[in-house]
């Protein structure tokens, strides 16, 4: 058989093997801890598909199954780890049980601000430690949208001092929850769609979830008057978490259409809890003029402080990745925070008369 038509064979077989290759399509299965229909967070997981399968004209689809579908709202790390699930959407600080060094991903308390957070993740080396974390699990991590500043929570009676948090039974999750117990509260985790009947039983006497884009439709209003800002949560970011052997097993480009679907789709996020916590909080003190806003007395924040740095430097003694993350946060905040604080910190000093 002559040469050159072995070549022409060849090539012709490369051509219909690229060809089958590139109109192959692809449906991968994402669990998320929200519950069906989720203001914001699970907008976020909705968007995050639909612009997959646009963006691959078709080729690659997501289907999401909320918490009700498969009843681990705290199970996503093992649901996508196992492989039952290729994708997934949560937050990190809910398995601080299985892998401690993955809460500090979601947030410090007194730590970053959200831009400062994503200027870590992308360009101060955040992302690289991340997955020094999730890579032993078989696992990818990928920042999954920013809630921005969140509350300090709700509460049934005015916290004037440390001893007003003593006995105090609150929800509240991560290292924050480790701050709050080490000063005496109560602390327990709870999914969200069992927040509002515990309050409202009085089976916690608080409750921190987000800020008034997702507190609000909750109703924690209708039962707490008091409602603190934050200082646990300076930045919350939620996660992707992709299982790394779907991850492999998709073509490059694909791969590259995730990658940009996850990142389009958290500064979505971002954006919205901004602008839906406006305005929520607009509606929250016209349609409810008894809600009290507060802020935790001197006494009480110098203690959270405190105690937050003496816990991030226990653990520091402990692990030697949880000191390199912890040193990589400090480090970073430590610089970026000199320039929020000569622009966005002055400006709004400057105009607080406005």
């Amino acid at each position: 058989m002559p040469k050159y038509f072995l070549m022409v064979v060849a090539l012709v077989c490369s051509f219909a093997s690229a060809t089958v290759s590139a109109q192959e399509t692809h449906t991968l299965r994402l669990a998320e801890t929200w519950g069906p229909n989720s203001p914001i967070l699970g907008e976020t997981t909705k968007h995050f598909a639909d612009m997959v399968e646009k963006m691959s004209a078709g080729r690659l689809k997501v289907r999401i199954d909320s918490s009700n579908k498969h009843k681990a709202p705290f199970g996503i790390f093992d649901l996508v780890r196992n492989g039952q699930y290729d994708l997934g959407h949560t937050a990190s600080y809910y398995y601080k049980g299985t892998i401690p060094n993955a809460m500090y991903f979601t947030t410090v308390p007194f730590g970053m601000l959200a831009p400062e957070q994503y200027a870590w993740f992308y360009y101060g080396g955040g992302m690289e430690l991340m997955q020094k974390v999730y890579e032993p699990y078989g696992l990818l991590s990928f920042p999954g949208g920013n809630t921005g500043n969140q509350m300090g929570g709700w509460f049934n009676k005015e916290i004037n001092s440390l001893e007003d948090l003593k006995g105090l039974k609150m929800r509240t999750p991560g290292f924050a929850g480790e701050v709050m117990s080490e000063l005496g509260v109560a602390v327990t985790n709870l999914p969200p769609g069992e927040l509002y009947t515990a309050l409202e039983r009085g089976t916690i006497d608080a409750l921190e979830w987000v800020a008034p884009a997702l507190d609000f439709p909750m109703g924690f209003h209708q039962i707490a008057k008091y409602y603190y800002s934050g200082w646990q949560e300076p930045g919350a970011e939620v996660q992707f978490l992709v299982n790394q052997k779907t991850w492999e097993k998709l073509p490059a480009d694909l791969q590259e259409i995730l990658r940009v679907a996850m990142r389009t789709a958290a500064y979505d996020m971002y954006a919205k809890s901004t602008n839906d916590s406006a305005d929520a909080w607009d509606r929250m003190k016209e349609d409810y003029p008894n809600v009290t806003h507060k802020v935790f007395p001197p006494e009480v924040i110098d203690a959270l402080r405190e105690t937050t740095h003496r816990l991030l430097q226990q653990e520091a003694e402990k692990d030697p990745l949880a000191k390199e993350i912890i040193t990589s946060i400090q480090d970073y905040l430590a610089k970026v925070r000199k320039w929020t604080n000569i622009s966005d910190k002055a400006y709004l000093n400057s105009v607080s008369g406005d």
